[in-house]
């Protein structure tokens, strides 16, 4: 049986546990902290695809996710990386970290309370030196005055030479937050989305 089908079933008995599925669970933390949550609507499979699509697998150990939700791209993070690779998901949102705790039963995975900001020492206190991807899907243009800038700086920092940092956004402006740290920035979007969505990889040279 695939990993797909076999978290099928998991899900529909964690949503019941939890008095609703991914969608509900999704508006939930919307409503309750609306500033670090970008959308109400998750990311469609097409944003996903292209937005893990320049992440070189076989080279990748530590994989750290910012706003993982309910884990829309957790999921398929987690299908693609290495067997000994690990994939750290911070989320200010304790909500969201005891439903993924509930929802996923791979070892590879450490879902933490934290944010952003704190990436290197959470990094750090996981036992690892640096990573090599770190994905966002944090609304940069509404976050509270000094955290984006913060969260892009120690995002450099925490990233190895030849690292990326992978953003997907509704509006353009975390290049903004981007460019002061990052040389090489690609952009993509994607218009099979609600709304449709703009993609960058900030490359750590």
């Amino acid at each position: 049986m695939s990993a797909s089908l076999e978290q099928a079933p998991r899900d529909r008995r964690y949503a019941r546990a939890t008095g609703g599925g991914p969608l509900w669970q999704f508006l939930i933390g919307f409503i309750k902290h609306p500033v670090m949550v970008g959308s109400v609507i998750p990311s469609t499979r097409a944003v996903i695809d292209k937005m893990l699509g320049r992440v070189d697998w076989a080279n990748c150990k530590l994989f750290v996710e910012y706003g993982p939700g309910v884990g829309t791209f957790t999921e398929h993070v987690l299908a693609r990386m290495a067997p000994d690779a690990t994939l750290i998901a911070i989320d200010t949102n304790p909500d969201f970290i005891r439903y993924l705790d509930g929802k996923f039963t791979d070892s590879r995975l450490l879902a933490i309370n934290g944010s952003a900001a704190d990436v290197r020492q959470i990094i750090a206190d996981c036992g690892f030196d640096h990573a090599d991807y770190i994905l966002s899907g944090l609304p940069f243009s509404t976050l509270p005055a000094g955290v984006g800038p913060k969260i892009a700086e120690e995002t450099y920092k925490a990233l190895r030479p030849g690292g990326a940092f992978l953003v997907y956004q509704f509006k353009a402006k975390v290049r903004d937050f981007m460019a002061p740290h990052f040389d090489r920035i690609d952009k993509g979007f994607e218009w099979v989305n609600v709304p449709p969505c703009h993609l960058f990889w900030g490359w750590k040279s």
